[in-house]
């Protein structure tokens, strides 16, 4: 089961959120990293969830090193909280409404002053915390971003929650530009740093949460590495025969 990333620099995804927000066209973000990939493998509802988006970005410099092995090499890597991030910044300058959904409630309090202190023409449509059961209250937290009229939602949420939320209440919530930011909060809040310029470059943000993390991040990510450089060997020994489509 292979996951279709788009071959797409960062400029060009910013102008296509751009574009669907002036002409309020469903546009949902997907970013894939390492771990993903390898959950998609197992998880067929996850793998739907991410593949129906309509634009899927290598959020994970593995997966941008996995592409130029294969000899299909993606332009560049696009991170989740960069694009994040670049659509702030779209938002202050053409003044967007934004809704802010995920992490704890003092996380995203954190998350609202801060981008209205950078960002101070971006229009801060509505936000709340991600502690919500997607069954029994996923329609509600829908309905209330519907309500918030917001141009661009932001959804930090951990997988595969998040791109099930995103999966089942898109057309609910008419918002223009969705895109699950996965911790991108923590980081945007100052709770967590983030790995610097060189270890991103090399593919290593995952040692460098290791590091801050160690009891809650080594297990998974030693499990998922793991299998993803298994995995990558025989993708990589397929598309140099040809034997992928």
């Amino acid at each position: 089961m292979q996951m279709p990333v788009d071959p797409i620099r960062m400029q060009d995804l910013i102008s296509s959120c751009d574009q669907s927000i002036r002409e309020r066209k469903s546009l949902l973000l997907g970013m894939v990293n390492v771990a993903k990939l390898i959950q998609s493998r197992t998880n067929r509802q996850l793998y739907n969830s991410v593949a129906g988006a309509d634009i899927i970005a290598a959020d994970g410099q593995g997966v941008v090193i996995l592409s130029r092995l294969m000899g299909r090499p993606l332009p560049e890597r696009i991170a989740g909280i960069d694009v994040m991030n670049r659509l702030m910044e779209l938002a202050d300058r053409k003044e967007y409404r934004v809704f802010f959904l995920g992490a704890k409630p003092e996380i995203v309090q954190k998350v609202v002053h801060k981008s209205a202190v950078m960002f101070p023409q971006l229009q801060v449509a509505g936000y709340r915390d991600g502690y919500f059961d997607l069954d029994r209250q996923g329609q509600l937290v829908a309905e209330q971003i519907r309500d918030s009229r917001a141009d661009i939602l932001f959804v930090a949420i951990t997988p595969p929650k998040k791109e099930l939320f995103l999966d089942r209440w898109s057309d609910v919530m008419g918002v223009p530009v969705c895109h699950g930011v996965g911790g991108s909060f923590d980081v945007f809040a100052g709770r967590t740093k983030r790995a610097p310029a060189w270890m991103q470059k090399a593919g290593l943000e995952w040692l460098f949460r290791v590091m801050q993390e160690p009891r809650r991040m080594w297990k998974r990510y030693l499990i998922t590495n793991t299998k993803f450089f298994v995995l990558s060997i025989g993708e990589i020994a397929r598309a140099r025969l040809g034997l992928m489509p």
